[in-house]
């Protein structure tokens, strides 16, 4: 499993609605990123243009790009698809819903089964993303309902807290189908007024994932590819300041992801 870093590692530098830096972080400058942290490894997502993306040729020696999208539409699959193959990408990660794209899991299936044939001729795995709303038992079940080889798990170990399941939940459940790994720590506080909890990003290993523990599990099968780091930080008044926190947040986890 080879750690890497992605366009969700620097999310608002990269830029958030109604947060956008005055020059968001680009491709060219991810790739700068990825490699002053002696990496190879770079999975570009829904959340930044693909216009910055360099040609094939022009990646920097042995750099591996991995491809992200959201919408799990036939049309955007195959046009990501195509991505893939131009830079060897050996999966696709895919997050389903859209902010007005929320199909049912029977519907899910039958836009994986329309498209997996394409898949199998390029020898690339589509990576679903447990992704808040769709529980374990419904991504285990969309996968054996289609191809349990080329139809597999993007594991993010915070995102199933949406569906109301923990980390040990759902590593037991999605280990066996999971091709990458999202890595993002986070705590789980009681509000102030205690009715209610506030989920909040932190620096990877301040938190409350047990990352040698998603990292044992995985290694008994054997699929993962790759683990990608991730950061979510809150926003403070000034999304300068936001950024500079951003980076030395990324800076800790990844010197703390790598140590392990």
């Amino acid at each position: 499993m080879e750690l890497g870093l992605s366009s969700y590692t620097y999310p608002w530098a990269v830029g958030i609605s109604g947060f956008m830096p005055e020059k968001p972080m680009n491709i060219p400058e991810l790739i700068q990123k990825v490699k002053a942290f002696g990496l190879n490894r770079l999975q570009i997502c829904d959340n930044i243009s693909f216009e910055t993306l360099p040609e094939p040729e022009d990646l920097p020696k042995n750099f591996q790009m991995e491809i992200g999208t959201r919408r799990l539409e036939k049309a955007n699959l195959l046009k990501h698809l195509a991505i893939c193959k131009k830079y060897n990408s050996t999966f696709l990660r895919v997050v389903i819903d859209d902010s007005d794209f929320h199909p049912s899991e029977n519907q899910v299936i039958d836009i994986i089964r329309s498209v997996i044939h394409d898949f199998k001729d390029a020898n690339i795995i589509l990576a679903i993303e447990n992704h808040d709303r769709f529980t374990v038992e419904t991504l285990v079940n969309i996968i054996t309902k289609t191809d349990k080889d080329f139809v597999g798990i993007c594991l993010d170990t915070a995102n199933s807290l949406g569906a109301g399941e923990g980390i040990k939940e759902v590593v037991k459940g999605l280990a066996p189908y999971t091709i990458n790994l999202h890595v993002k720590d986070f705590k789980i506080s009681r509000l102030s007024h205690k009715m209610g909890f506030l989920v909040d990003g932190c620096p990877t290993g301040e938190g409350m994932l047990n990352i040698p523990y998603v990292l044992q599990e995985l290694e008994k099968y054997k699929r993962c590819i790759s683990a990608t780091l991730e950061v979510w930080s809150s926003p403070t008044s000034l999304i300068e300041e936001t950024i500079k926190i951003e980076e030395k947040w990324a800076s800790n986890s990844i010197k703390y992801v790598q140590s392990i």
